[in-house]
């Protein structure tokens, strides 16, 4: 789908679903936070997103969906997440767990599949379970086989949609030695089975996503005919580990629309508040901290768009970039709404304000990214156990390789670039040494030094010059990285892998990861962004969040630089634009009394 067209879409869908801050609106504030006041399900939202159809730019056109790019439906759920995480969940929720049919399904499962969602269904995915947690292999749920089907056995606990689903997708064990061929997925269809046979475990109750089914069900010897395998028998942990890379990148749309409304409720606050004779957004300090949570998401969004477009640019690096984004997306943006709490001061606490009561709930909405479809510990460990040959790669230097992956960080990250057709079976769950974004950087560099160069402006010009310069100590720190990880090593074993120093330096990569993600997105994408990007000013402070993660007490920017970022937000806040590279209006008021 063309920029133009993916814009116009979510615009379709912002017009559908109203001003937020009009209580009368089909989708505002005010209901939202009813549903997550009384913890109730908020079926009238989900009923209203259905009828407009948004399901079905999550699901395959083959099957009868209107999915042909990922990025589509990415951005449709961040415009939903913007208004309420739980209902961007709970749609989500059923689009995870359709995937193992999307990967591995007949022709005829898959449109009787879509054929189900698109008349209502919701769907579960049942993988975890109450003493295992995400050790998947630990699991005990068992698939016995019997004439014409299989009898599940067992439990699946605090997974999301359990009891108000029509169809779970479980994972069973077929084979009881275990290991990783003895693992099997079933689409478990309630509506088939006997009234009280699949017994519904008691909701949880939750800090955040309160209005969200989380649950799980009870299975004793409940009959599944043959036909409700999905996949070969013993196919169910591959299955459940593409799922999980596709869950894991298009998960950081939740966080992205929190972050989106909170930011956007900050500056609502801090360009009218006026204290001490001044505008809280003139306020030096105040106005350092917005630009750099700004920053933050513009970051952020770069680094997800990148890796989103690798879904299907790009499957076989998937498990590299799944993992990035699961881990820095949702940490980086918890560190920025703590920022924005600080700039919003006392109505962080306005429980019922009508323009402020969302803030607290974005605030605890958005920490359940951090460890829903793996979390902190997994996603950092899948980093560890590549990082050797993902620096090691980086380091040869080899031309044809760089080339390769120069080509396709190009389709990653112009926006204009036409994507292949998704077909996520082809992910692998080993990157085998690769991550283009790291691998193209040098040509990339070389690119925004010479977009620098073709500026107008000399202030633009030097921007860009600066950004390059940060860009290329962000290069250099790879081979730091690789003489660390060469040390642990050596000083730990065998190992090394999961010491706590490797840990750390996978999160090190994550951010540098994210850097070249931004120079990435601006210079390969440079004509089809909004008209603010991009911006040489912004850029540049992107880098820097980047740069402080490694070392905090250094800063490339000055005064000047955080005043031109401020003026790109301050337009998009003004123009009522998404805080993205995506030139998207959305529906925004910011009337309130100071």
């Amino acid at each position: 789908m063309t920029v133009a067209r993916l814009v116009a879409l979510g615009e379709k869908l912002e017009g559908h679903l109203g001003d937020p801050h009009d209580g009368d609106s089909p989708m505002s504030f005010k209901k939202v936070l009813a549903f997550d006041e009384h913890e109730e399900c908020p079926y009238q939202l989900t009923s209203l997103l259905q009828a407009w159809g948004i399901h079905e730019y999550c699901l395959p056109e083959r099957w009868g969906g209107r999915a042909g790019d990922v990025e589509v439906g990415f951005n449709l759920v961040r415009l939903v997440a913007r208004r309420d995480p739980t209902t961007a969940t709970a749609l989500m929720i059923t689009n995870v767990a359709f995937m193992p049919a999307w990967i591995a399904a007949t022709d005829e499962q898959g449109r009787a599949a879509v054929r189900d969602v698109n008349h209502g269904a919701r769907m579960s995915w049942g993988l975890s379970e109450r003493r295992h947690g995400s050790d998947v292999l630990a699991n005990e749920m068992r698939a016995e086989r019997v004439p014409g089907g299989y009898l599940l056995t067992g439990e699946k606990y605090l997974i999301g949609n359990a009891t108000i689903a029509d169809v779970v997708t479980v994972q069973a064990r077929t084979n009881e030695r275990g290991g990783p061929a003895g693992w099997s997925i079933f689409s478990l269809d309630k509506r088939q089975c006997p009234a009280g046979i699949v017994t519904p475990l008691p909701n949880e109750r939750l800090h955040g996503l309160r209005a969200l089914d989380m649950s799980g069900i009870r299975l004793d010897g409940v009959f599944v005919p043959e036909s409700s395998l999905i996949g070969a028998e013993g196919q169910g942990l591959e299955l459940a580990l593409k799922s999980a890379q596709v869950a894991r990148t298009v998960i950081s749309s939740i966080a992205l629309g929190a972050v989106d409304t909170a930011l956007r409720l900050t500056m609502d606050f801090a360009t009218e508040r006026e204290i001490f004779g001044q505008k809280v957004v003139d306020i030096p300090y105040s106005r350092r901290q917005l630009a750099e949570c700004f920053a933050d998401l513009m970051l952020a969004d770069a680094v997800s768009t990148g890796a989103v477009r690798g879904l299907q640019s790009n499957p076989e690096q998937a498990s590299i970039y799944s993992s990035v984004v699961k881990y820095f997306v949702p940490t980086l943006l918890e560190r920025t709404m703590a920022q924005l709490s600080v700039v919003l001061g006392a109505r962080l606490y306005l429980r019922s304000h009508p323009h402020f009561g969302v803030f607290q709930k974005m605030l605890r909405d958005l920490a359940a990214v951090l460890f829903v479809d793996g979390n902190t510990v997994v996603n950092l460990k899948n980093i560890a156990v590549q990082l050797e040959g993902l620096l090691a790669t980086a380091h040869a230097g080899d031309d044809t390789v760089r080339a390769d992956a120069v080509a396709r960080a190009t389709t990653m990250f112009d926006l204009t670039a036409p994507l292949p057709t998704w077909r996520p079976g082809e992910q692998l769950l080993i990157s085998r040494g690769k991550d283009d974004a790291l691998l193209a950087l040098p040509d990339a560099l070389d690119r925004l030094r010479a977009l620098a160069d073709r500026q107008p402006e000399p202030r633009q010009q030097e921007l860009y010059h600066r950004a390059a310069d940060v860009g290329a100590r962000l290069l250099k720190e790879f081979d730091r990285l690789r003489t660390e990880a060469a040390r642990i090593k050596h000083e730990e074993g065998r190992g090394y892998a999961s010491s706590a120093e490797q840990f750390r330096l996978a999160e090190q990569y994550c951010a540098l990861h994210s850097g070249a993600a931004a120079v990435q997105l601006a210079v390969r994408s440079q004509g089809a962004l909004g008209e603010e990007f991009p911006d040489a000013a912004v850029l540049l402070l992107c880098l820097e969040r980047v740069w402080r993660l490694l070392y905090p007490a250094e800063s490339v920017t000055d005064a000047a630089v955080v005043d031109q970022v401020v003026r790109v937000l301050r337009t998009l806040h003004t123009e009522s634009r998404l805080f993205s590279h995506w030139p998207i209006h959305v529906q925004s008021s910011s009337d309130w009394a100071a």
